[in-house]
Parts: structure tokens; C-alpha cells; sequence
């Protein structure tokens, strides 16, 4: 029986998640997985030995060894074959994100739905969002709501901050690829498209009755978007072992 696989800390989630050659249109993909990218921030940008990356992340040195061989063989892949590099998945433990905010206490049963918000409606740009509106919901219903400043968080950590504020599920209008992949791996349920009232899309996500684009995209910042952005979350590993 292989040995199961242990989780990989993950410091910050990556902010460019999609890298495609200019000069040609390519539907070959390679995909990074996380800790392979962490991997590569943690030895190649921040300059760390094999042992101080391996205490970071929570994992043996060997370990660091084969991901970060394994990262750089999908590096020289795309760059030499023209490639697009993606980089989601992975059996990874997020470090969370530090909220300088009072959040409301989630209750053991309840479900919290985050929805990108300005002057109560759904705001449309997933990654320019300044504020969510918080919505705790148990047995169909809201039970309590909040509205939360991103401050500035950006494009790359709003994940992170969701994550952080122990969201299950969001509502939003546009998002691009790499942000519905951060999404995912952080294992926050996705419903996009939605347009209107902020309290009446959570109202209705509460009572089952909301509709929604699943395939809803933002190409402000991305512009390759076709395929499947599903991962499995880390607790979908069963993640544990040394």
C-alpha cells in the first residue's frame, strides 16, 4: 500500500495562474501543481537552501528534491515547446491570510457565502473587488450578514482572504481562470454570472433557487479559458503521514 502523501505548506497562493507564448496559439498545456511552484518561489526568488525550503513547507528535504525537479522539467517544457503552464492542484495546506477585521463568528452549521459587493449589488469584476458582503445560512435561510473590506488584498490574494474568513461558497459576476483555480484549491464553492441584488443572489444560493453561469469568465486580465478548472481540495487526498 503507498504511503499516503503529506500536505505541503503553502505560504501565498500564486497570483499569475495561466502563462501562454505570445507569438503562437497553443492548445498544449503542461500543469504546475502548487507546492511545485512554491517549490520554485521559495529556492529560486527567495534564494533559500533545499533544508530551510523543506522546513517551510513542511516536508522532507527529499522531498523538495523531486518537486522542484519536477517543476523545472514543466518549466523548460513550455519554454522550449511553446507550451501554456498552469499552475493549480496539488496536496497543499494554505497558510491563511491575515484579516484586520472583526469577523463575525461562523457557527459549526452554518454555511458562509461571500458575495462580491458594491452598493448592494453583485459586483461584476471578481478581482477588482473592494468589499464582499459575508452571509451565514443554516437550514435554507440567512441567518446573519456582514459586509468586509478586501484592503487591497488584489487579484492574486482574494483566495486567500476568503479563505481566511472560512467562506464555503462564493457569488460573483466575472472571474478569470486563475482566480477560479485559487478558488478551488482553497476549496471554496464557485458561482458566477450572477447579476442584481447581493442580498437576494444569497438569499436565493441559501434556498437552492440561485441562478448561475458556471461558465461565466472575466478576460480582462486572461485570455485562455477553455477547459475544466476543477481540483481536488487537499482533504480529497486524505493528506497525512510524514
Amino acid at each position: 500500500m503507498p504511503r499516503p502523501i503529506r500536505c505541503r505548506r503553502i505560504e501565498q497562493m500564486p497570483v499569475f495562474r495561466s502563462f501562454s507564448p505570445d507569438d503562437i496559439k497553443t492548445t498544449e498545456r503542461i500543469t504546475m501543481t502548487v507546492d511545485e511552484y512554491e517549490a520554485v518561489r521559495l529556492l529560486d526568488d527567495e534564494g533559500l537552501t533545499q533544508e530551510a525550503c523543506a522546513a517551510r513547507m513542511d516536508i522532507a528535504r527529499t522531498t523538495v528534491t523531486a518537486i522542484y525537479e519536477s517543476a523545472r522539467k514543466k518549466i523548460a517544457d513550455a519554454l522550449v515547446h511553446g507550451k501554456q503552464l498552469l499552475i493549480a492542484g496539488g496536496c497543499c495546506a494554505y497558510e491563511p491570510i491575515e484579516i484586520n477585521q472583526e469577523i463575525l463568528k461562523k457557527g459549526m452549521n452554518a454555511m458562509r457565502i461571500a458575495v462580491t459587493y458594491e452598493n448592494g449589488e453583485v459586483f461584476q469584476h471578481f478581482g477588482h473587488s473592494e468589499q464582499f458582503k459575508l452571509y451565514d445560512a443554516e437550514d435554507g435561510k440567512i441567518i446573519s450578514e456582514q459586509v468586509v473590506n478586501t484592503n487591497g488584498s488584489g487579484h492574486g490574494a482574494l483566495a486567500g482572504f476568503l479563505q481566511a474568513a472560512k467562506v464555503d461558497a462564493l457569488i460573483c459576476g466575472g472571474i478569470g481562470m486563475g482566480a477560479q483555480m485559487a478558488l478551488s484549491d482553497a476549496g471554496i464553492r464557485l458561482y458566477a454570472g450572477v447579476q442584481g441584488s447581493a442580498d437576494a443572489a444569497a438569499e436565493a444560493l441559501a434556498a437552492g433557487t440561485l441562478k448561475y453561469d458556471p461558465d461565466a469568465r472575466c478576460d480582462h486580465h486572461e485570455h485562455h479559458h477553455d477547459g475544466d478548472c476543477g481540483h481536488d481540495h487537499c482533504a480529497d487526498h486524505h493528506c497525512h503521514g510524514n
